[in-house]
């Protein structure tokens, strides 16, 4: 992938040496990876950096998954979510869900499962992404048809505020 752009992926995960071990074989995959021990650490590092797609271990000390999944999905519009979790459920799963997680892993996972999932996760973002994009542009263009530059501005300053 040396001319491509890398999948960003936040791995958030309290178990250490898992941790480690997903986040190095997804180097190893062209992935680009940042890791969080606990789901403080993972807010404050979305909130220094853009990432692509989030792997989020469902239970741990703190801050659980689900509670960084809803910070998340609140405060990053086109950042989608993963799931993984040891203590899965039919309800946990209709929850994160119900939340806007993408998808949602047993542990131990199967790492081409994952890819697979991740490689998913990350082309839905850029297909609502291009989607909004878009729909953005028809807007900007429907603005500009017979308005006054005024009028134009002040349109495109609602538009810029509703992306805020």
């Amino acid at each position: 992938m040396s001319d491509e752009k890398l999948i960003k992926v936040l791995l958030v995960d309290d178990e250490v040496k898992l941790l480690e071990s997903v986040s190095q074989r997804l180097s190893l995959r062209d992935f680009e990876v940042t890791t969080a021990t606990d789901g403080k650490k993972a807010i404050k590092a979305a909130k220094g950096d853009k990432f692509d797609v989030a792997v989020v271990d469902l239970r741990m000390p703190g801050m659980d998954g689900t509670e960084v999944l809803k910070t998340l999905k609140k405060r990053h519009k086109w950042l989608e979510v993963i799931i993984l979790t040891g203590y899965g459920s039919i309800d946990s799963a209709a929850e994160c869900t119900r939340l806007g997680a993408f998808g949602y892993l047993e542990k131990p996972a199967d790492f081409d499962k994952l890819i697979d999932v991740l490689k998913q996760a990350y082309t839905e973002r850029l297909k609502k992404k291009f989607k909004h994009d878009q729909k953005r542009m028809e807007d900007i263009e429907f603005l500009s048809m017979g308005a006054s530059p005024m009028s134009i501005l002040a349109s495109l300053r609602r538009l810029d505020d509703d992306e805020k």
